[in-house]
């Protein structure tokens, strides 16, 4: 009984704001089965001036958006600017600063061994294997306002906007605006697509755009809502690749679709979809071909082929066959990889791919829906039958092959399909609003109860740290959690870039060292730093560092001490290279 005691206490102590929110969910149930006529005249009238703002459908967006960055702006004293902790932050991280010193990629450091790290390439020169655009905003923030975060702050607030915008074209306007408001609560103020430095908004902007231009094109084939779709596209692109290519397939099916069932005009689909359309992804292929000459040497081979070449074993699509393990310099990086190839092999089987795919259904609710917005989704197989939404599911259910044929999977690998997800959340809601149990108007309750739901739990989470409720320990849950960040680093940076001069901290790892735990991570111009971090390798390799980097206080990290331990670099190693 004591191992199902501790995983009970687990579970409370990491999902806690997600029981919360389930209780609330079990206590309105029952109110709204057998008191459904409670009459509240303050919330009808509320509903009727909602009605009445979200017609003004221009307003509506850019007010949904705004809300987003005033109110995360104004609980920053609750919840501070993010700390990195993860490789993928770091890689973002480290692309929003070269392209914050206005360069497209560095030069291969002459010590590179020492400063390899996770999802960093460093030749042929030294960059982000990750695609552009989240860090591209990322180092808008970081020249404008001082810090990348600012960046990550801004996308989410166009992503509540551009959703809402998307769901304006499949759905009435006060539907549209209160899916805006409810990405606003859930994801824009407390998610780790605000709070940390994944990404997840940039391609959630691509998808909404691509979404919502869609049955605009369909319905009046006008040249700006096309470039929009291409604008779309390309986001996607330079985002989540993979996952907005199914989509894009997807909407270009729909679009087919159309033009095969409703025969418009050659110079219609040709002028006002095609050429427009096309010259989109001519610039687009343009800019990304000369993005990746810059960084690989070679216009057709991304950043993210040449790392995982250069590092990795497992693909990326489980249908591939796994590539010969690399020589790797470092043993904390070769066990990474090898920890990837197993996760891949033990997917591929038809057990592991049910489970694989569990796991995603289960990240997906956590994420998006919850428990409060769990309850349209007793309407989904009416949702699934409605017409209103066919051609969007069509696009969907092509899109949903990326997420299927790849054998990792977050949250914010879905951001393009965060439109669809809402779409049906809210045509659920509005089914459920006139579902009626033995004779009573149980649904119109429970519709209403979504929202105030989401609207009591503010508060709550604002109040987490009083109340002793953990928000970081499964950062992916829903829209409580924060991602927490490797905050030791972050204070022992702040502390080495106080003292006076410039340093050098080489890290050491045991032989046990947890590889998620990284600290080798550097700015874009290493040399001119004021903090270098370094991989400690034999003592030659380590001599010729110091040599190097002879005008900086040298320091040893022991990184997997508790706490981690800096102390001088060994005084004799550092005579002996004098």
């Amino acid at each position: 009984m004591a191992p199902l005691n501790d995983l009970f206490h687990e579970l409370i102590s990491q999902y806690k704001l997600t029981l919360i929110e389930a209780l609330l969910v079990i206590l309105v149930i029952p109110l709204a089965a057998f008191a459904p006529r409670i009459d509240i005249p303050w919330l009808r009238a509320a509903e009727s001036k909602f009605s009445r703002f979200a017609r003004r459908r221009l307003l509506a967006v850019v007010t949904v958006g705004l809300l987003a960055l005033a109110v995360r702006a104004a609980i920053l004293p609750f919840e501070p600017i993010p700390v990195p902790g993860t490789h993928d932050e770091f890689s973002y991280l480290l692309a929003a600063d070269t392209f914050a010193h206005g360069r497209l990629t560095n030069p291969t450091h002459p010590l590179w061994p020492h400063f390899e790290s996770f999802h960093i390439i460093q030749q042929p020169s030294y960059q982000s294997m990750y695609p552009i655009a989240q860090s591209l905003l990322m180092a808008l923030g970081k020249v404008i306002m001082g810090h990348p975060w600012w960046g990550v702050w801004l996308m989410t607030g166009l992503f509540c906007s551009a959703l809402c915008w998307m769901l304006q074209a499949w759905l009435p306007p006060q539907w549209a605006l209160l899916g805006g408001l409810l990405a606003v609560i859930r994801i824009a103020w407390f998610s780790y697509w605000m709070n940390s430095y994944f990404g997840g908004s940039a391609a959630g902007v691509g998808g909404a755009l691509l979404l919502g231009a869609l049955p605009r094109i369909i319905r009046s084939q006008r040249i700006g809502h096309t470039l929009l779709f291409g604008v779309g596209v390309a986001l996607l692109a330079n985002s989540r690749p993979n996952e907005g290519l199914f989509i894009t397939l997807g909407a270009l099916l729909v679009i087919a679709v159309w033009i095969v069932e409703r025969r418009p005009p050659a110079r219609v689909v040709l002028g006002r979809i095609g050429l427009p359309f096309g010259l989109v992804m001519a610039l687009m292929i343009l800019a990304m071909g000369f993005y990746f000459w810059r960084v690989t040497g070679n216009p057709l081979r991304m950043p993210y082929q040449v790392d995982r070449a250069q590092y990795a074993t497992a693909p990326l699509y489980l249908f591939l066959r796994p590539q010969p393990e690399p020589q790797h310099n470092h043993v904390v990086m070769r066990d990474f990889y090898r920890w990837e190839l197993d996760t891949f092999e033990r997917t591929r089987s038809v057990r592991g791919v049910f489970i694989r795919t569990a796991g995603k259904l289960i990240t997906l609710w956590l994420f998006f829906f919850g428990p409060a917005l769990s309850l349209p989704l007793i309407m989904l197989p009416r949702v699934l039958r409605d017409k209103r939404l066919r051609l969007l599911l069509l696009a969907a259910a092509v899109g949903s092959i990326g997420l299927l044929i790849t054998p990792w999977f977050n949250a914010h690998y879905a951001a393009p399909m965060a439109g669809v997800i809402y779409a049906v959340l809210l045509q659920g809601l509005r089914h459920l609003r006139f579902c009626r149990w033995r004779g009573r108007e149980t649904g119109l309750m429970l519709a209403r109860a979504v929202p105030l739901i989401c609207i009591v739990l503010v508060p709550i989470r604002l109040a987490a740290a009083p109340l002793h409720i953990e928000t970081t320990t499964d950062w992916r849950a829903s829209w409580c959690c924060g991602q927490p960040g490797l905050r030791d680093r972050a204070e022992l940076l702040g502390g080495l870039q106080d003292l006076p001069g410039r340093q050098l901290v080489i890290v050491r790892y045991k032989p046990d060292h947890d590889f998620h735990t990284e600290w080798v991570y550097n700015e874009a111009d290493i040399d001119n730093a004021k903090v270098v971090w370094a991989r400690e390798m034999s003592g030659p390799e380590n001599e010729k560092l110091i040599n190097y980097f002879s005008d900086r206080k040298v320091w040893l990290l022991e990184a997997d001490e508790t706490p981690p331990r800096l102390t001088p670099y060994p005084r004799g190693l550092q005579l002996a290279t004098r």
